[in-house]
This record gives structure tokens, C-alpha cells and sequence, in this order.
């Protein structure tokens, strides 16, 4: 999976850091048997809709939907397993047996409901709503919400983390963004999670994301941003 490597500029350049989360800055999603890619077009007829693949069946499900055409993220994180007698670094799905679609309601019923060759793939439901047959409706994650998490863990670094509320220790209600280093960008709050500081978001309807390890240095107030930015810009044109 690539990085995002369009979406803040880097420290040197005429612009200040900030965060675009435009299409084209999204890895593609990449089929592993076909080698078939499919790049993220916003579209207002799609969601992000969450599924359930049994048995960590998720990396086959994203495989077959990825070459139906259908963009897919499962995050990641690299690990280090002993295979034969030897440490070898592999990736881990980070929140086991899920899988992201931005698709159809049409389509996803499809999947679902349809489809004999993915028949483990299942809805993630919404167990905080009722439809109006008094059934908890499939999840579906907004747009925003799912662009931040996506730009916050493709970088599939080895101490991201998918924890409970218990797990974190909030320092404050405050917005914070992250300004510098490999996290640069990425907005939540600051907790103390595994005896480190760090930024955690939230997935509505599944859990919270924690990053690795942030100094306070590399970590500012939403409603300080701007103000931060405006005066590294100026830094920057006063040495011209």
C-alpha cells in the first residue's frame, strides 16, 4: 500500500503543512491475485460501508470486490512473526476480520446476499440504530471520518493500535493535529495509551485508533493551527 505522499507539504517548501485529503492522495486499492487496481472516486450514490469477513477471510473478500471494481481498505500495521525458525516482518490487519467498500447500497447487497463465491462476507451492523422494521441497519462510516482514518494509518506503522475506551486516559477534551513526523496531519486527541502519548480517533460504530508514540513538541490545538501555520509561512517568505 503507498503512503501519502501528496497529502501534506513538506517542511522547506512555500506552502505549510496541512491536511488534503484529496481522491488521488488515497492508496489504490490493489487485488494481490490479479494485481488489478482501483483508484477512490467520490460518488453520491456510494457509502463506506463495513463488512465482516469470517475466519480472517477479509484479504480474499477485498480481492474479489477489488476486481468487481468496488475500492477497498483494510488497514494494516507491520509486524514481526517467527516463521521457521527465523523473525520476518509481515502485515497484520489491524482490526481483525473487517473490511472497508465504498460502494452501492445496491452493490453491497449484492455481496452480500448474492454472492456465492464471497458467501462468508457479512454486513457489520449498526448495533446505536433501529431501522424502521426495528433492525439494526448496516454500518455505514461518513466520508470525513473514514478519509481521516484511512490517512491516519496507511503508513501501516508497527505501534498503531485498536483499542477500547478503558485503554485510553484522555490529557483533555481538546481537537489536537499532529504537525510533524510520519503521523503529520492526523487529528484526534491526546491520551496516554500503553504508557505513551499518543493521538487517538474514532470510528463511529467500531472503536478507536490509536497512533504510536507523538512528543508534545509535534502536537498543537485545532483552534492554534491556523495561527501556527500563518507564522511558519511568514518565517518562510521573510528568509526570501
Amino acid at each position: 500500500m503507498s503512503t501519502l505522499s501528496n497529502v501534506t507539504t513538506r517542511r522547506g517548501e512555500s506552502n505549510p503543512p496541512s491536511v488534503r485529503l484529496a481522491p488521488d492522495a488515497f492508496p489504490e486499492a490493489k487485488s494481490s491475485q490479479t494485481g488489478v487496481s482501483v483508484r477512490y472516486v467520490p460518488a453520491p450514490d456510494k457509502r463506506w460501508y463495513v463488512f465482516r469477513a469470517s475466519y480472517e477471510r477479509e484479504d480474499k473478500a477485498a480481492d474479489y470486490l477489488v476486481e468487481d471494481g468496488t475500492y477497498t481498505y483494510i488497514a494494516k500495521k507491520m509486524v514481526e512473526k517467527d516463521v521457521g525458525g527465523k523473525r520476518k516482518r509481515c502485515l497484520q490487519t489491524l482490526i481483525p476480520n473487517l473490511l472497508f467498500a465504498y460502494t452501492t447500497a445496491e452493490k453491497a447487497e449484492e455481496y452480500v446476499n448474492n454472492t456465492p463465491a464471497i458467501s462468508y462476507l457479512s454486513y457489520y451492523y449498526n448495533h446505536f440504530k433501529l431501522d424502521d422494521n426495528g433492525k439494526n441497519p448496516p454500518l455505514t462510516v461518513s466520508e470525513e471520518e473514514m478519509n481521516r482514518f484511512i490517512y491516519a494509518t496507511c503508513n501501516m506503522n508497527k505501534h498503531l493500535l485498536f483499542v477500547q475506551p478503558s485503554q485510553c486516559h484522555y490529557k483533555g477534551g481538546e481537537q489536537v493535529r499532529i504537525i510533524d513526523g510520519e503521523f503529520a496531519g492526523v487529528e484526534g486527541r491526546v491520551a496516554r495509551v500503553a504508557g505513551q502519548q499518543r493521538v487517538v480517533l474514532s470510528l463511529s460504530g467500531i472503536g478507536l485508533i490509536s497512533t504510536a508514540y507523538i512528543p508534545t513538541a509535534f502536537i498543537r490545538r485545532i483552534d492554534t493551527v491556523y495561527k501556527w501555520e500563518k507564522d511558519k509561512c511568514n518565517a518562510f517568505k521573510n528568509k526570501e
